[in-house]
């Protein structure tokens, strides 16, 4: 793993989190994009090399649609950027890890993703990202 990619964070109303966090940051969002295997759409925000991802629901059976219900508006997830991530799924799997894809999937700005299950991680969800080269 090479450093945190990014910290994505679930919200209900994408708009009004956009105009909270360029508050809070003091800077805009510099990409909006659907995810639609996901059901979701995201948001980014970069502050130096730190990055961050609101995320949201774009059907009532979406992962973070289902994240709201249960917890509420919050951090949903830690990323982390990865050289090689079928090597790093593999690696994590012979260490014990449970990853919730078998393979990786196309996610948000231009990445290869793999989550890692909260429960392998004490109750954190995990996501590693590979650049698309």
């Amino acid at each position: 793993m090479k450093n945190v990619e990014h910290i994505g964070i679930a919200v209900s109303d994408l708009s009004a989190a956009e105009k909270l966090y360029s508050a809070l940051l003091n800077t805009i969002p510099y990409k909006r994009e659907a995810v639609e295997s996901e059901q979701v759409t995201t948001s980014f925000f970069k502050i130096n090399q730190t990055k961050i991802e609101l995320l949201e629901a774009t059907g009532p059976d979406s992962a973070i649609a289902r994240f709201i219900e249960k917890k509420g508006e919050g951090i949903h997830h830690i990323a982390f950027e990865v050289e090689d991530i079928v090597a790093e799924m593999e690696r994590l799997r012979n260490a014990g890890f449970t990853l919730l894809n078998e393979t990786p999937k196309r996610g948000a700005d231009n990445k290869l993703v793999c989550f890692v299950h909260p429960k392998s991680a004490n109750g954190v969800l995990i996501e590693l990202c590979q650049e698309i080269r």
